[in-house]
């Protein structure tokens, strides 16, 4: 029989709800018998003691809020009883150990990947096209028109198919997929637009160029051609500064036009597609090679969160990302205002102190720009988290950290710096899914894995996105967008550390291109820089 409470840590005073609970049923849990007050969602927390207004509220083992008003024991928490609140955090009290699991069975293994000049391994071989600032995006999406039709030729999908039918005002007899031909097999051609690179301070053009410049840099990527209008503030200069930076020996090849000073359109557009489809096709002769497990890096995302994602599908990301770090490989965590409360346990595992700091004053001078816009951390659960059961930032944020598992910080990274370290790496993103996952690719990630509880389709234009559901409510209503269903870790007939390895069988299948990802099925392709500053 299925439980129908859990405590996720010892320390806790509240339990989650696996199952609905109906008002007056008697729960036998820890020894006690709880009797519920009020009908309680799966998902949704229940007391287990009684809080009186301005009690501290633990899960996960840390403060995730504050009683607002008095709570009965088997009462339901909620947005009316009870408020956010978190530890204050000023420095590092210590250092935590860490066993690493036992990964004897995977030292052996490969994947098979795209081996690059400066000893990264990429899991796709892409053509990148992008512009330096927004004025050239109608170009490039000339330019995918151009080069999709020609480098991947599909008849027609299944919706023009129903759409067609519909006009001639006839029945729709066949509306299936047709076949996809692609002219190169080793490259993919992708393309990226954006709102940035002039109009706003110097400061977020410059951030832009550091991001662009990292997906030049990320092993998935075999070379680029760049668009630049001439005027506005990211010049190429700008650019080639910010790629020197990260990669001094660069030696993918990066094709680069300014419109202003090629003439018209059709005069820049002839040039861009001559050249580019010899680089495009120099490209397809790089092929897969065996490469070590260590050769990955995984960023670790989670969206559209609910209350079982930091029991399930968090944990299970923990898991495998301990194990890659055993096996010599990088894992990153990013959206900083979802690890609000969760900053000491963090801070205790930074084996530097000098990181600890940096980590500390990311995450301050990030709180006090929220402060200083009028909002706060506080206000980062969406309607659909609280729906679901988080009903607190720290609350969301302790299960959210639970995607890091347990190992030792290496590294923390500014938003557009690119990772050098193997092991735990923490990136100051934004919480918003496509600017944090848009950022840990930026940051050299070339796998990411995506949990979600209420089903989101974000995906990447050069590194496939995976994503795991929480439960398999939504693996079966969602199974277009859902790769990796964790659901079972919640009626117990997995545990953590089996389905991190299902996960980890996964990554190796999909950064070997033996499975394409959902999100890369669905095409995906979604790109966001974070802006930091105002317009002008």
């Amino acid at each position: 029989m299925q439980k129908k409470l859990i405590k996720v840590n010892p320390s806790d005073n509240v339990a989650v709800a696996l199952v609905n609970l109906k008002a007056g049923e008697v729960i036998s849990f820890e020894n006690q018998d709880i009797k519920v007050i009020s009908d309680v969602k799966a998902k949704h927390k229940i007391a287990l003691e009684t809080f009186e207004n301005g009690s501290e509220i633990f899960m996960y083992g840390v403060l995730v809020g504050k009683a607002s008003s008095k709570i009965e024991k088997g009462g339901v928490l909620t947005t009316e009883n009870v408020k956010h609140q978190s530890a204050k955090v000023s420095q590092k009290t210590g250092t935590i150990g860490w066993t690493a699991p036992n990964v004897d069975k995977w030292k052996d293994k490969t994947f098979m990947g795209y081996h690059r000049e400066d000893g990264q391994v990429g899991t796709a071989n892409v053509w990148l096209f992008f512009p330096l600032v927004f004025c050239e995006n109608k170009n490039i999406e000339k330019l995918r028109d151009v080069f999709e039709k020609e480098l991947l030729t599909v008849k027609s999908n299944s919706h023009q198919m129903l759409l067609r039918s519909l006009v001639k005002g006839e029945e729709d007899t066949d509306n299936a997929e047709k076949e996809v031909t692609k002219v190169f097999e080793n490259i993919d051609v992708k393309f990226i637009t954006h709102p940035g690179g002039c109009g706003g301070i110097r400061q977020d053009s410059e951030s832009l160029a550091r991001l662009l410049a990292g997906y030049v840099k990320n092993p998935n990527v075999a070379g680029a051609t760049v668009l630049s209008l001439g005027c506005q503030n990211l010049q190429m200069d700008i650019f080639n500064k910010a790629l020197d930076a990260i990669s001094p020996d660069n030696k993918k090849p990066v094709l680069m036009y300014e419109q202003q000073q090629m003439g018209t359109v059709d005069e820049m557009l002839t040039a861009i597609i001559k050249n580019s489809y010899e680089a495009i096709k120099k490209a397809n002769e790089i092929e897969r090679k065996p490469a070590p497990l260590s050769k990955l890096k995984v960023g670790l995302e989670c969206g559209g969160s609910d209350g079982f994602s930091g029991i399930s599908a968090n944990p299970s990301l923990g898991y495998t990302s301990d194990m890659l770090v055993a096996l010599g490989g990088t894992a990153i965590l990013s959206e900083f205002p979802e690890l609000c409360g969760v900053e000491q346990e963090l801070v205790n595992r930074c084996v530097e102190e000098e990181k600890a700091n940096k980590f500390l004053n990311l995450m301050q001078a990030f709180e006090k720009s929220v402060v200083d816009a009028g909002s706060g951390f506080d206000m980062n659960p969406s309607p659909g988290n609280i729906k679901d059961g988080l009903i607190t930032d720290a609350m969301k944020s302790a299960g959210a950290a639970k995607k890091a598992g347990t190992s030792p910080v290496v590294d923390v990274l500014d938003y557009g710096e690119y990772i050098t370290k193997p092991g735990l790496n923490l990136l100051c993103t934004p919480g918003n899914d496509v600017e944090s996952t848009t950022g840990m690719v930026g940051s050299g990630a070339n796998i990411v894995l995506f949990t979600t509880g209420l089903g989101t389709p974000t995906g990447n234009p050069i590194t496939p996105v995976i994503k795991v559901s929480s439960n398999s409510d939504l693996a079966n209503r969602m199974s277009d967008i859902i790769d990796i269903d964790t659901g079972d870790v919640i009626k117990g007939e997995k545990s953590i550390a089996e389905m991190a390895e299902t996960i980890l069988d996964y990554i190796v299948d999909v950064a070997s291109g033996k499975i394409t990802s959902k999100a890369g099925l669905l095409k995906q392709d979604d790109f966001i820089p974070w802006k930091r500053g105002v317009s002008l």
